[in-house]
């Protein structure tokens, strides 16, 4: 991924700014929504990557993609255009996003699964993560993917544990390979 160092230096610059100016949560829900709306737009992060693009296109554009953001995030876009870091922008809402959630101590549990948890389940196995992380302040996320097959995938941080048919099938395949040609 491109940049991502200065996007990691930019992202905690702008946290301590929002913190500095008292304005914390709303550009939290600023990089929120930038981080879901170039994501979910290919045609948007082309055009944040374009060197034929003008500048001043690319930030016209993003006035009116972006049209209610706080003056904190504004100076982000002034302060990109003016480095030639604007092909950043969604790396560093995605920073900023964790960032954030490191200083509010809250920690994401994504579960993977092959096909979606019920309602229960995710309670179930949202109390279960609690427990374990002694850390109640903690959101899970399901995704689905199916060629787990089976079972489930769980992270929270850096720490994952596999639990998955996919997995244990190609475990048994590696210790039945290694056996065999032995």
């Amino acid at each position: 991924m491109y940049g991502f160092r200065a996007a990691n230096r930019y992202a905690k610059a702008l946290l301590e700014y929002a913190l500095q100016q008292n304005a914390l949560e709303a550009v939290y829900q600023d990089m929120l929504l930038i981080d879901k709306t170039v994501k979910g737009s290919k045609d948007l992060e082309r055009m944040l990557i374009s060197p034929i693009v003008k500048t001043i296109v690319k930030k016209e554009v993003l006035n009116r993609v972006f049209t209610s953001i706080t003056p904190e995030v504004h100076r982000l876009f002034d302060l990109l255009i003016a480095n030639r870091r604007l092909p950043m922008l969604g790396v560093i809402a995605e920073k900023f996003i964790w960032q954030y959630n490191e200083y509010k101590h809250h920690k994401i549990a994504v579960v993977t699964t092959a096909i979606p948890l019920d309602e229960r389940t995710q309670r179930e196995v949202l109390q279960k993560v609690i427990s374990l992380t002694n850390n109640s302040n903690i959101t899970l996320e399901n995704k689905v993917d199916a060629n787990i097959i089976g079972g489930f995938i769980l992270r929270v941080g850096d720490i994952q544990y596999n639990d998955s048919v996919a997995y244990k099938l190609n475990k048994l395949q590696q210790d039945f390979q290694e056996k065999l040609f032995v």
